[in-house]
């Protein structure tokens, strides 16, 4: 197995992601300081791992990419009924640890549960660099529902949603693609495929249309290549 990923040292850069190997896994090492995930997403490369099984951090890069674009995303009957209703109130940035915090906890005992400590300050940081962004949900004054994510070019990479009241996480999808939309980004990369995620109009995009999506920023200009030797 070791033919087909590498191995990072803090100051080695990440592999191709075009060079063939068997699955998704990219590298396994480095860090997570803010440089490294800023360039990660900018490649279509992320952090994954059970932080209680793995001691480095492994590196994902789905060369078949999840998406929703911002502008077809699907909303159902029932969930314009809901959002009609007035029942919840949406906000964004308010409250990112809150967001970050019921993603981990909820999940905390699951097998194979990736958002611990380490990864927790680490997008936390990135929020407070200007490179994440979280959408939360409320019902009155309790926080109910809520998804974060980080920002690169043109895309908002999802990185985990969750709720404590039924369609609170749909909901803040769909607000986030309508914001998405009106400032000027064309793609939510899921990551991969979920039947949640396919009902509300999620498809398959290649790696290369990807990445032009992360090379485009928000106003349609193309951004400089820097990762060109």
């Amino acid at each position: 197995m070791d033919a087909y990923f590498a191995w990072l040292s803090p100051d080695d850069p990440f592999p191709d992601p075009l060079i063939p190997r068997p699955d998704d896994l990219l590298a396994i090492g480095a860090d997570l300081s803010p440089e490294r995930l800023i360039d990660a997403y900018s490649r279509g490369i992320f952090p994954w791992y059970s932080f209680r099984e793995h001691p480095f951090p492994l590196w994902y890069c789905p060369i078949d990419r999840f998406v929703i674009f911002p502008d077809a995303i699907h909303i159902s009957h029932s969930m314009r009924t809901l959002m009609n209703s007035g029942r919840y109130r949406v906000t964004f940035n308010q409250d990112f640890s809150g967001v970050i915090r019921n993603c981990g906890s909820l999940r905390a005992h699951e097998r194979g549960a990736w958002l611990g400590d380490d990864m927790t300050e680490a997008y936390t940081r990135l929020y407070e660099l200007g490179h994440a962004m979280s959408v939360e949900v409320w019902e009155g004054n309790e926080l109910v529902g809520g998804l974060y994510g980080v920002l690169s070019g043109s895309v908002y990479c999802g990185e985990s949603m969750f709720s404590l009241r039924p369609s609170a996480s749909k909901l803040a999808l769909i607000h986030l693609a309508r914001y998405l939309c009106d400032n000027g980004f064309t793609l939510i990369d899921c990551q991969f495929e979920t039947p949640h995620l396919l009902s509300m109009g999620g498809c398959h995009l290649p790696y290369l249309h990807y990445l032009s999506h992360l090379r485009t920023d928000p106003g349609g200009n193309i951004t400089p290549d820097d990762h060109e030797d």
